[in-house]
């Protein structure tokens, strides 16, 4: 029991910081865009926080496993080194024991990620969807810089000023182009005005001293026209109800039968055996001599890792392709780290009978 906490207790801890770090390395990327599209006036800086939020959570039915995973290597890895598991071995405490003691804490880890997965993934996709397309159409004209090209209602409209008066909210040399049917619509002013609007507000926009053209594709029925004031309405922004398989609830998932919602749900559910089987493949792979670096059982369990959710990765895109059907999917991925477990815990006895 005291040998059991002692090992937990020695990968858990490294693992929240070693957590931390992971989150802080995969947002970091993500948060910079963020920032960037608040600056620029896109969406609000409120939102920025709630979409980092969101990214985190999706992120963690990875990075958790990949926590844990990499603790498990170096806390194991530490004990041969110091020469706590020859002391250990020498006190009757077995390889099988610190198995168990793995073996637990990665259940729970993998209760932990499977909730995420299943439930803490989809819903984190819905908001994260519903949040952006509410935060692009709430942005503030006045906060545009000059000189940017604008894109509005998913590229629908393409908007473009010269300068901006931010302090009187207008635009000048202002260039806004859309496409109605087989015709395209360009405005070019001298000066415009659109007030800060919110998601299912109507938009309006008002142009002053300038010329509208509807250019006919053919080329054979163009029209210009040219105008003191124009005032020019804006669809409401709708709320995205598009079918988006990384947002759909697991359920739905698991009824469908489209390749590509079959690979999703078999992803969602293969966390928990991800994370189960990388915990207890660390352990044969934590193994050194005494006073021997740490760094051999990294770069070995860090190729592991990285050809493994490779595998993984060239099985769902054959899932999604129909290449191979949704059985066996992608559970045949993890024939390998069960193959390579199996061979490396039966190493000693084999050497043992050689001797």
């Amino acid at each position: 029991m005291i040998i059991g906490r002692y090992v937990t207790a020695e990968i858990a801890k490294p693992m929240l910081v070693g957590l931390g770090l992971l989150v802080v390395v995969f947002t970091g990327y993500g948060t910079a865009v963020k920032l960037t599209q608040a600056a620029e006036g896109l969406i609000h800086l409120s939102v920025v926080a709630a979409l980092i939020g969101l990214n985190t959570i999706i992120a963690l039915e990875v990075l958790l496993p990949t926590a844990l995973y990499l603790s498990i290597i170096g806390a194991l890895s530490r004990f041969y080194r110091d020469s706590e598991m020859a002391a250990m071995n020498a006190a009757g405490i077995s390889e099988s024991r610190l198995m168990r003691s793995v073996f637990v804490l990665s259940l729970i880890v993998a209760i932990i990620v499977s909730v995420i997965s299943l439930y803490g993934r989809p819903w984190a996709y819905r908001q994260s969807y519903q949040l952006e397309a509410e935060a692009q159409a709430e942005f503030d004209i006045n906060k545009i810089e000059p000189g940017q090209f604008i894109e509005l209602q998913d590229s629908k409209y393409v908007l473009f000023a010269r300068a901006v008066n931010q302090q009187k909210g207008r635009l000048s040399e202002v260039f806004l182009q859309s496409e109605r049917g087989e015709k395209i619509h360009v405005i070019y002013a001298q000066e415009a005005y659109l007030p800060p609007v919110r998601f299912g507000e109507p938009r309006t926009f008002n142009f002053f001293d300038g010329y509208s053209y509807l250019l006919d594709s053919l080329g054979s029925n163009d029209i210009t026209l040219q105008f003191k004031e124009l005032l020019v309405h804006l669809p409401d922004e709708q709320k995205d109800t598009g079918y988006r398989r990384k947002a759909e609830p697991t359920i739905n998932l698991f009824r469908s039968e489209a390749p590509k919602d079959v690979a999703e749900f078999q992803w969602r559910v293969s966390t928990p055996f991800i994370t189960i089987c990388l915990a207890l493949l660390a352990v044969p792979l934590s193994r050194s001599a005494p006073r021997v670096g740490r760094y051999r059982s990294f770069f070995v369990a860090i190729l592991v890792y990285v050809a493994l959710f490779n595998l993984i990765s060239i099985a769902r895109n054959w899932v999604e392709d129909g290449k191979v059907a949704s059985f066996p999917g992608i559970w045949w991925v993890y024939a390998f780290p069960l193959l390579i477990f199996a061979i490396l815990m039966g190493a000693p006895l084999w050497a043992r009978r050689k001797r």
